[in-house]
């Protein structure tokens, strides 16, 4: 194929994915309310609702929660459209590498999802709402609310794919252990500029929350990396 062809190959594949997120986009309109009321329930009671300030800000919410829900269902459906697009150029080998692990994608994305809301998200709430107490009462607006728990959600899904990218870039021979080892300086600040990006509040409480298990999965990423690289085949490099 020549460059106006692939060029014409990825329209075709980003736009096939794009119609698999409208789809799953409206799918998702059908339980968006049910998905508001679970969102609001760690900080809402019997009868809480949350306020808004504007008269389109409820039906911007309400079709927000509806895209966050269809980009998680269709994330194995863009994979794969990714996937099609790359996989011409790669060899046997690594076609079965990635292959494997495109199911694992997903997996490990709701696994993130579920971390986040299980572990990190009444940390985090909980100290915002007990945050100086005695002066402030805890008012959120539903636009800030639904914006700060998407957003950690999603992004903490995305992050928990970090070992499994590496893994396979380990075992393809692209990245070494030691290289992971060796930039450990620029994965702290990594991590600290996409905390801050994923929780955007001035406290360190949230940013540590969530630098944790980001500094985390990048230590579980040089370990499997390191296993993916002696299997690959590929020299292994010294301890450095």
């Amino acid at each position: 194929m020549g460059f106006f062809e692939h060029l014409g190959e990825l329209r075709d594949r980003l736009i096939r994915a794009m119609l698999g997120l409208v789809v799953t986009t409206v799918l998702s309109m059908l339980f968006a309310s049910q998905l508001l009321t679970i969102l609001m329930s760690p900080v809402g009671e019997d009868n809480f609702r949350l306020q808004t300030l504007g008269p389109t800000e409820g039906v911007v919410i309400y079709f927000r929660v509806a895209l966050m829900a269809g980009a998680i269902l269709a994330l194995p459906w863009i994979t794969w459209q990714i996937w099609m697009f790359v996989a011409p150029g790669l060899t046997s080998k690594e076609k079965r590498y990635i292959l494997v692990s495109i199911p694992a994608t997903t997996v490990l994305f709701l696994v993130g999802v579920l971390f986040a809301w299980i572990i990190l998200m009444p940390a985090a709430l909980q100290f915002l709402q007990d945050f100086q107490s005695d002066i402030f009462q805890a008012g959120w607006t539903a636009d800030q609310y639904v914006a700060f728990v998407t957003a950690l959600l999603f992004w903490i899904g995305v992050s928990f794919e970090m070992p499994l990218i590496f893994f396979i870039l380990g075992r393809l021979g692209i990245v070494a252990p030691a290289q992971l080892r060796r930039n450990w300086r620029l994965a702290i600040i990594g991590s600290a500029i996409a905390a801050a990006l994923i929780t955007p509040t001035v406290d360190p409480f949230n940013m540590m929350l969530v630098m944790g298990p980001l500094l985390a999965l990048y230590v579980l990423s040089i370990v499997l990396s390191a296993i993916a690289y002696r299997k690959s085949g590929m020299a292994t490099e010294p301890i450095r």
